[in-house]
């Protein structure tokens, strides 16, 4: 399925951002944006950025692929099976980070949506590197070369993608770890994870089945910017 949206201009790529002073025109998404249904959360994600404080730099992405999970109702949901000490932050507040380790080697990053009490949340997926790049890269081992990295906009996407393509790189290349991270308010640009908007908008939005899940597997609740090349996956549909 896939859902038109307004068209905008192209997205901001590699820029310098002190970390004290990010553009005023942005917009820190509130607790309320969160206060929702995660699928429809998940859909206005998109082209949203996600900004990390590190030391006197902003990581930046922009959020170009995201999957609901629905809570109580939702088999794949690691709240399915009730309130536990692993999932507490899924219970809490709206718009606060649910980070989890995986596989024995790897963090992914969610956010809490709903009102206080009903779990639900948003897997973040994929990101397209905006600012930061040559740190990112070096928190993810990556050697992409001076060219890549002073000008992305002549960089080939396939060599970008490593990056943040994909929820264990993206944690990966702006340092979250559930230690450091987990029960995080991305709602206040004070926090050094939090959550803005740009005024960017995509044009069109894909909504799939989720990856690597076997329960609900059938459920459209995977969403992407349609043709973005920093999408972890091909399958829009």
């Amino acid at each position: 399925m896939i859902v038109r949206m307004e068209p905008s201009a192209a997205p901001a790529r590699q820029q310098e951002f002190a970390a004290q002073s990010f553009p005023r025109n942005w917009k820190v998404l509130s607790a309320r944006f969160f206060n929702r249904d995660a699928s429809i959360v998940a859909r206005e994600l998109l082209g949203k950025l996600l900004v990390r404080r590190y030391g006197c730099e902003l990581l930046i992405g922009r959020v170009v692929e995201a999957e609901a999970y629905l809570g109580q109702i939702d088999p794949a949901a690691h709240a399915f099976n009730g309130k536990t000490p692993r999932n507490a932050v899924l219970f809490g507040p709206p718009g606060i980070a649910y980070v989890y380790f995986i596989y024995g080697n790897h963090y992914c990053l969610n956010v809490s949506c709903m009102p206080e009490g009903n779990a639900g949340c948003v897997l973040f997926r994929a990101l397209e590197p905006v600012a930061g790049l040559g740190t990112m890269a070096k928190l993810r081992g990556l050697d992409l070369g001076d060219t890549c990295l002073c000008d992305p906009d002549q960089a080939s996407p396939a060599r970008l993608r490593l990056i943040a393509t994909g929820p264990g790189r993206l944690t990966q290349a702006m340092a979250i770890t559930r230690q450091a991270h987990n029960g995080t308010a991305l709602t206040s640009a004070s926090s050094e994870l939090f959550l803005a908007a740009d005024g960017w908008r995509p044009e069109r939005i894909a909504a799939t089945a989720r990856i690597n899940v076997t329960k609900a597997a059938d459920r459209l609740l995977r969403y992407v910017i349609a043709g973005n090349p920093f999408v972890s996956a091909k399958r829009i549909g």
